[in-house]
């Protein structure tokens, strides 16, 4: 079985991200493997692909950025991010970030 790129966390919902920096625009891709894809319309110099990739998810899920969290992968293309907000599910994350039509 393969591992899921989006569950349940203590405090929220943890999401297994790999990102390609210097897009066009900042864009969901699609699930590859057990990892969602992302584009980001940043580079990867001085944490602005990092913060791109907070202020993407923050505005994509409705919630402050200060509830998304870099936990691991600071410095590497694949990164798991923390979502603490008391009123999102891992199934709304999936929802919102994939639709069913993707």
């Amino acid at each position: 079985m393969s591992k899921d790129w989006c569950s349940p966390a203590p405090r929220g919902v943890r999401v297994t991200v790999q990102i390609t920096p210097n897009a066009k625009k900042s864009e969901v891709i699609g699930v590859l493997e057990d990892a969602l894809k992302i584009k980001l319309q940043a580079q990867p110099i001085e944490g602005k692909a990092n913060e791109a990739l907070i202020r993407y998810l923050a505005d994509r899920l409705d919630v402050p950025k200060s509830a998304v969290t870099i936990t691991h992968g600071q410095t590497s293309k694949r990164k798991i991010i923390e979502i603490s907000h008391p009123k999102l599910a891992a199934e709304d994350v999936k929802r919102i970030l994939v639709p069913a039509d993707a």
